[in-house]
């Protein structure tokens, strides 16, 4: 028999947690004509900033517990008529089952805590939560909650009460495993039953999440609840501003009550737990779901890839499967098999019958969709996450030669911009630590540029001397004065690696991007290296040197990325290698593009960071891409191609091309040892032992450095690093090309010298 489940929110599982409140009307909200604006956002932080500060309020004179009561009785954990509390009063035997006790009694909860299980079944009816549930010593001290991952979250505090149970029942382990159990070859192959050891079949079956597993998805790809795909990375813990991070600063305890008075401070336009489903925020700038809508809520882009996702499973359950199938969000197991109406098709006794055809991509693909659905508040606890797993289970459908119905993905977005791109290398590179142990803490010397808060606690002045948590990227409080929202962070000027100081202007915005945007080295560190190493002859291969007794070797150096300040501030600021002698280009004069906003944010748009065209038709036209300002030139042809008529971006990479040219062929005639470039693979520069110009996996990092080709290596490597260099200073960067070409030794006549 199948059995309905329950529809109230709240009442599967137990504890005090997250958005049980939070479950979409039957009819959705509709999207908003307009995104909340920065202002409202921004100025209402203040508010709440002062009020979380305040000092605690006195002691009631009367017993609080009687005042909680009423509250308590009106939750989803005192409903005594639930299904979460009634589904095994009439079972055989009668007992709540020791695997469910833990969540759904009382006395499981307790005893879980206790002792890491629960031994036994507990007798049905078994009751509800009461006060000693999560008010007792064992409960008081639980900080640590392991998830169905086998992963270990600590110093929860008290949360952990609302995470031992909001946290599924199944991970991207159990999936994998049940896959693996079955030995399963071919992804898009119908899974036939196996033998158990009792010698009855066992089937490939549908893996249930479970409900409300709000932790889970709050921990994203720390915990690894949804199916997350081999060689895809996904955002980790979701952030939120302080005093709203945890499930108990959303939620009130005892009501389970999302605290909608507290979002609306910050969230203009929110005054029920439906309007937070038209919730988005500046950083969340693309179209998810393709659909056109960037103004939508999250919740509003989630429903549009579960609908994406629901279409493209059952086409390839027709093609791909061979079995059309239905899903029922009401009805355990919830995907059934369907007649050519769409109609679950009934067994003798009236049930729908449960879908059998299942192949292992399939399996993934319907489980992440219901880990997207299972949880009502995903939206809020870790909507990125939830979209990052929508996406890669479409685009893991697409890969089926069977189907061929292909979804067209072509205008869905999994990612954000650059500053809010949790699944990037930015943001997850420290995840591990060196021992390979996960820790997500960003090492201190990186903090400044790679966490929410290193840059502001920097600029208050404070002294990064230790880790810091990671993210998924930046945060409001990055950029912006907590305390006097909208401001941003006033900056100066900013002093570069070089020791030069730069800036656009007394606390203008753009000298807060360009406490990142700096590069770590210069020419200062280039020459630092040689003068350590004692180099007399520019073209000997330099050997190592003892330092502390360890040999440590003549190596490239990184400028690292996207070092733009560099190149805008040209000669004044010195992070490119300038050859002595030579003169060099000063800053960039370009009109701040907006007429007000010099630099960066003239002509980027802070949040998403994208260029914007449409003011560059002010003054150049026909401008409507940035493929078209690629296409911007003069009538000087500094590649001496004949072709005057080609944009500079063509013109300047005629340059780098030369200049890695000239390196390759420098390696092999003076430093004694091929090289070969990969902009892919750290440290970029390898041997090319085999001769063939590209990058094996068995090729080390590059050795046989000399001075004059660490020079030019240094120069390519940061102009290639830092994306648009030629637009933010491109006479500099054909200056610096062209003298590391004709210092290696090569014919730079054809090129004209700005």
């Amino acid at each position: 028999m199948f059995k309905k489940i329950i529809q109230l929110a709240g009442t599967f599982l137990v504890l005090t947690i997250i958005l049980t409140a939070c479950a979409p009307a039957a009819t959705a909200t509709p999207a908003p004509t307009s995104v909340p604006t920065a202002t409202a956002i921004q100025a209402a932080t203040a508010a709440v900033v002062q009020a979380t500060s305040l000092p605690p309020t006195p002691a009631p004179t009367t017993d609080p517990t009687e005042t909680i009561k009423p509250i308590f009785a009106a939750s989803a954990h005192a409903n005594a008529k639930a299904q979460a509390f009634t589904d095994w009063d009439t079972a055989k035997p009668q007992e709540v089952p020791a695997a469910c006790a833990r969540c759904h009694t009382s006395a499981g909860f307790q005893e879980y805590i206790a002792n890491g299980k629960v031994a036994a079944g507990i007798p049905a009816p078994a009751g509800t939560f009461e006060c000693k549930t999560c008010h007792n010593d064992t409960a008081n001290k639980l900080s640590s909650v392991t998830f169905p991952s086998g992963v270990t979250i600590d110093n929860l505090g008290p949360e952990a009460r609302c995470m031992t149970c909001h946290q599924g029942r199944e991970s991207k382990l159990s999936v994998d495993k049940q896959i693996n159990d079955f030995k399963v070859k071919d992804e898009d192959a119908v899974v036939k039953p196996v033998k158990g050891p009792d010698g009855k079949d066992v089937a490939f079956g549908f893996r249930n999440v479970h409900y409300f597993a709000a932790g889970g998805t709050l921990y994203a790809g720390q915990v690894h609840m949804g199916y997350e795909y081999d060689g895809k990375v996904y955002d980790i813990k979701t952030q939120h501003v302080e005093g709203f991070n945890t499930c108990l600063g959303c939620h009130d305890q005892h009501s389970l009550k999302v605290k909608v008075d507290k979002c609306g401070e910050c969230h203009s336009g929110v005054k029920t737990v439906e309007d937070l489903q038209n919730v988005r925020m500046p950083s969340s700038s693309r179209d998810y779901n393709g659909n056109g809508d960037t103004k939508e809520g999250i919740a509003l882009e989630i429903k549009g890839l579960q609908a994406i996702l629901m279409t493209t499973i059952q086409n390839y359950a027709n093609e791909a499967a061979g079995t059309p199938v239905v899903y029922d969000p009401t009805t355990y197991p919830y995907w059934f098999e369907a007649d050519k109406d769409g109609k679950p098709i009934k067994d003798k006794n009236g049930n729908p019958t449960a879908y059998a055809a299942w192949t292992a991509r399939m399996l993934k693909a319907a489980y992440n969709y219901q880990v997207s659905v299972k949880d009502p508040g995903a939206f809020a606890h870790g909507g990125k996450y939830i979209i990052e797993l929508l996406f890669d289970s479409l685009t893991d459908l697409n890969t089926a030669a069977k189907l061929t119905t292909k979804t067209d993905m072509s205008k869905m977005v999994r990612e954000d911009a650059g500053h809010f791109d949790g699944a990037a290398p930015a943001w997850r590179h420290w995840d591990q630590n060196a021992d390979k142990v996960y820790s997500y803490q960003v090492d201190a010397v990186c903090a400044r540029c790679h966490s929410a808060s290193g840059l502001p606690l920097l600029l208050k002045g404070s002294l990064l001397d230790s880790p810091i948590p990671a993210g998924n990227g930046l945060m409001c409080t990055t950029c912006h004065d907590s305390s006097n929202m909208p401001a941003r962070l006033a900056v100066k000027d900013v002093t570069l690696p070089s020791g030069k100081v730069v800036t656009f202007g007394d606390k203008a915005d753009s000298n807060l991007c360009i406490e990142c945007h700096q590069a770590r080295a210069s020419k200062q560190t280039v020459d630092k290296q040689i003068s350590d190493y004692t180099v007399t002859d520019p073209d000997a291969v330099v050997g190592p040197i003892k330092v502390n007794g360890a040999d440590k070797a003549f190596s490239f150096i990184n400028a690292h990325y996207l070092g733009v300040a560099g190149i805008w501030f040209g000669n004044q600021a010195q992070i490119a290698y300038e050859y002595d002698g030579k003169t060099y280009a000063g800053q960039n004069q370009h009109p701040a593009a907006d007429g007000k906003n010099p630099g960066c944010v003239g002509c980027h748009d802070v949040h998403a960071g994208v260029v914007k065209t449409d003011l560059c038709q002010n003054c150049h036209t026909g401008i409507q891409s940035l493929q078209d300002l690629r296409g911007l030139g003069d009538s000087t042809d500094w590649n001496g191609n004949g072709n005057v008529k080609e944009g500079i971006q063509s013109e300047f990479q005629s340059f780098q091309d030369a200049l890695l040219s000239e390196i390759m062929s420098y390696a092999k005639t003076k430093a004694g040892a091929a090289i070969v470039y990969d902009a892919n693979a750290y440290p970029y520069w390898f041997s090319d032992t085999n001769g063939n110009a590209k990058h094996e996996p068995d090729e080390k990092p590059y050795s046989n450095w000399t001075a004059r080709m660490l020079k030019a290596a240094y120069n390519f490597n940061y102009l290639s690093k830092t994306t648009g260099s030629v637009f933010h200073n491109a006479r500099y960067a054909m200056q610096i090309d062209f003298d590391s070409i004709a210092d290696l030794g090569g014919d730079v006549s054809k090129f004209t010298r700005p």
